[in-house]
């Protein structure tokens, strides 16, 4: 690695974790595509066992070069190579990564907005004698005027809409519990009082993973008895846009608080340096804040 003193920020040697990195996400990508497309084209059906191949290596070749990148990362850290600069760096690239991340929310939830509130009343609101969608009423939910293909005949899906005080509620009360938890768990970590730490983050991880369960049962209940699917129009896409990268991001949370208790464990963070511990606090409540807005915007109103 390079040299490095405190007035100077530390730059790496060159590393061949990005290149490879690179072939996992192209080797994922293109094994999708090739499944995808044998879907549609049978021409094409003899691709689709490599193409499968090709996403399990992909993954597999991701997955391994995030552990040891990260894993890289953090012997730079215990090593004494980031002051700082290091430290100021890491701090806005998080900010800004989570600002991304807003935008990538903002973007379904103004599709929800402008389906809610301007497209679905509109085309109820045509002339009888001129629109193409006999009877639509223009409320929500609604799967949209169009209708999808039922076996033989093209109609609008039956569905009931997925209720607020009953999983959802239990889970936004395990995301507020988890945000109360994992600030606990910061307040230990200042105070150097390890066990607090440790208890704290535990308990934001098992929130996490129930969150998940209730989510799969949520979704187990829309398919099974509630007649709702992705494939259900206007108010199931949105439904599972939404709540699904959702769920992805807390997934991908409880993946990081799992590393970060691990390393706690360890006693890798000090109360002066733990900045690899608040920027997966600052996503975690950045998850906690967008499933208030679902909550509220989706289940509820």
């Amino acid at each position: 690695m390079a040299t490095h003193s405190n007035n100077q920020y530390f730059v790496p040697h060159g590393s061949i974790y990005p290149s490879i990195l690179s072939v996992g996400l192209l080797s994922l990508a293109s094994g999708f595509i090739f499944s995808i497309a044998t879907d549609k084209n049978k021409d094409l059906a003899y691709l689709q066992t490599p193409g499968q191949w090709m996403m399990y290596l992909g993954a597999a070749i991701i997955i391994f070069m995030v552990f040891k990148w990260m894993g890289a990362v953090i012997n730079e850290s215990l090593s004494g190579k980031y002051h700082n600069w290091e430290d100021k760096s890491f701090r806005w690239g998080m900010i800004v990564f989570i600002c991304s991340e807003v935008a990538f929310f903002a973007a379904f939830f103004g599709a929800l907005f402008y389906m809610r509130v301007l497209s679905v009343p509109d085309l109820a609101s045509f002339d009888p004698l001129f629109t193409p969608y006999k009877d639509f009423l223009g409320t929500w939910p609604s799967a949209g005027p169009g209708g999808v293909v039922l076996g033989t005949e093209y109609a609008v899906p039956k569905f009931t809409p997925m209720g607020a005080w009953g999983l959802p509620a239990i889970n936004t009360a395990l995301l507020l519990t988890s945000g109360a938890t994992i600030t606990w768990a910061h307040w230990g970590l200042i105070k150097n009082n390890r066990k607090q730490l440790v208890i704290g983050l535990a308990l934001t991880v098992a929130l996490g993973i129930a969150f998940l369960i209730c989510q799969g049962m949520e979704y187990h209940h829309a398919y099974t008895e509630l007649g709702l699917t992705l494939g259900t129009g206007a108010y199931g896409a949105t439904f599972f846009m939404l709540t699904g990268f959702h769920g992805f991001h807390v997934t991908l949370g409880t993946l990081m608080l799992i590393v970060i208790l691990i390393r706690c464990m360890k006693g890798h963070f000090t109360p002066e340096h733990h900045f690899g511990f608040e920027g997966v606090a600052w996503y975690w409540h950045f998850v906690d804040v967008v499933w208030l807005g679902l909550f509220i915007f989706v289940y509820w109103l």
